[in-house]
């Protein structure tokens, strides 16, 4: 122990850290029998009896997903409370150990590259998972490979947690779990909301919905290139209301901290929003430091210019796109396997330009003209062939303005579950180490 060590009254430093003197550190190898699965993806089948726990089947949040493949073949039982963990990862590693329980007895079938621990020691299973999500480092530190990293059983066995008595690991387990439940609840609300937006988009950007104020009474429709429009809204090709061009291509190794903004056509794919303020978002923008006279006018973007992807692994992503916000007129380099439109004219709003290319009618021209096999995507000449219905103006800024508000309350959501994420995560490393006790 060093010199400068203090121990906490009613404390005792271990190797798994300081933690209450009547908690025990043990080995995970002395609570948990461990058993890999075994290849199954030949297997696979529609509507089997069984589910099947593949490297997918956990997330980031270490939580398994209600959807899952299905086989009919049995090799041995998962229970009820065995914990599955994550074996294999890409490189970065970050979901190596990850675990969740099994919530019912003979539903679950175990793929390759995944473990299972089981208790063997009376413990509440629960409280074991939380302690292995918790310490994601050690299993991180420990991955083998390059392009896909691997853990194994020594990985589990040399694993160290602080383990309090079996009453204490309950309350600590209740107190996480309704932690779980009020994120739970408000992702749930978070999908309702986004629900309702994409529904009133679909209502609104079509005509079949119309604001108070607008549209005449027993205004016709009428069938155009963008799907069925009222009589009094137009329909334009993209290569009429914008200006075409590529970005400046520059990989994501060549992006850093210094330099200027830059728009990978990636982060447009990661972004859950619609838009960029580059201002306001300056500090998150990557970077590509290089004289500004090596890009084109063309490439460098500004408030009201739409950023589409020519890249993507699946068709949804083929409409991909930004509309950039950009008031101080900073240097903004729209970037690799991106296409630039630059409006020609005054026809479509800025704000509405967030919401005019989400439609179900304005993504089937999409995928129309997405060609590739892996990847797919459209080019800058089919892109102009794609046609956007729109309203006055007024409409636009109108219904841009619902479904911006749309859009606000959800962000306050969504701000609201990272805050409690937080919160949940700082209450984890409390609890779990004995540092505040609930009894």
């Amino acid at each position: 122990m060093p010199l400068n060590t203090t121990i906490k009254s009613g404390y005792k430093q271990t190797e798994a850290g300081m933690i209450p003197a009547e908690w025990e550190v043990r080995s995970l190898r002395d609570i948990v029998d461990f058993a890999n699965g075994k290849p199954h993806e030949g297997d696979v089948r529609p509507n089997g009896r069984y589910f099947l726990i593949t490297l997918d089947s956990i997330g980031i949040d270490g939580k398994l997903k209600t959807e899952h493949k299905q086989t009919d073949v049995w090799d041995y039982s998962l229970q009820k409370n065995d914990i599955v963990s994550v074996l294999s990862d890409i490189a970065h590693g970050n979901l190596l150990g990850l675990c969740d329980l099994i919530p019912e007895d003979n539903k679950y079938v175990l793929n390759q590259r995944m473990g299972r621990l089981r208790i063997k020691v009376s413990a509440i299973p629960q409280f074991v998972r939380l302690q292995i999500n918790r310490r994601q480092d050690h299993f991180r530190m420990r991955g083998q490979g390059t392009s896909q990293r691997h853990i194994y059983r020594r990985d589990f066995d040399s694993l160290v947690i602080p383990f309090p008595p079996e009453n204490e690991q309950r309350v600590v387990v209740d107190a996480l779990s309704d932690a779980d439940a009020l994120l739970d609840a408000l992702e749930e609300l978070i999908a309702k909301k986004r629900d309702l937006k994409q529904a009133a988009m679909q209502q609104l950007l079509t005509g079949k919905q119309r604001l108070p104020s607008f549209g005449r009474a027993n205004a016709g429709f009428k069938q155009t290139e963008a799907g069925v429009i009222p009589e009094d809204w137009d329909v334009d090709a993209i290569g009429d209301l914008f200006s075409i061009s590529g970005g400046f291509s520059a990989s994501r190794d060549q992006l850093g901290t210094d330099g200027y903004c830059y728009l990978h056509y990636g982060d447009i794919h990661k972004s859950a929003k619609s838009f960029v303020d580059v201002s306001a978002e300056y500090s998150e923008i990557p970077k590509l430091n290089i004289p500004l006279r090596r890009v084109s006018s063309k490439s460098l973007l500004a408030t009201g210019d739409v950023v589409f992807v020519d890249a993507s692994e699946d068709d949804e992503g083929t409409s991909r796109h930004i509309v950039v916000i950009n008031k101080k007129e900073l240097p903004y380099i729209s970037g690799l396997h991106t296409i630039v439109a630059k409006s020609k004219s005054t026809s479509l709003d800025n704000t509405y330009k967030r919401y005019c290319f989400q439609t179900r009618d304005v993504k089937r021209q999409f995928y129309y003209y997405a060609v590739g096999t892996k990847v797919s995507g459209v080019s800058k000449t089919t892109i102009k062939k794609i046609f956007i219905p729109h309203p006055s103006l007024p409409e636009q800024r109108a219904i841009a303005a619902i479904l911006s508000d749309m859009d606000g309350e959800i962000e306050a959501l969504e701000q609201r579950r990272d805050k409690t994420h937080a919160l949940k995560q700082g209450m984890m490393q409390e609890l779990l180490t004995g540092n505040t006790r609930l009894i």
